[in-house]
């Protein structure tokens, strides 16, 4: 085996990995399920911090107000979406019908 040869394997080698490292990280479609479920999971948490946003009364509340500080850029985008009733209702049934 020459020089190049083995040069050739060893480049053809490394853009296979370099490709698969890069459908894995980003094209994948599970990136999209992922990041879907993160948002899920900050809806949560937000929704059992913050229940008075939505007129669900709760006496955590009181405690999670000194929170608002630190998620208020993360809280305005969480009510606007949630306010958004299509774009979640789509967003949930997309999850469960494919």
């Amino acid at each position: 085996m020459t020089l190049a040869e083995r040069i050739a394997r060893f480049r053809a080698t490394v853009e296979e990995w370099l490709h698969g490292l890069y459908h894995g990280m980003i094209s994948h479609p599970a990136y999209e399920k992922i990041e879907a479920e993160a948002e899920d999971i900050e809806d949560a948490f937000m929704l059992a911090c913050f229940p008075d946003a939505f007129g669900v009364p709760s006496p955590i509340s009181y405690y999670t107000a000194e929170l608002v500080p630190y998620l208020e850029n993360e809280f305005l985008a969480w009510e606007r979406r949630l306010w958004d009733r299509s774009t979640l209702v789509e967003r949930k049934g997309r999850q469960y019908h494919f």
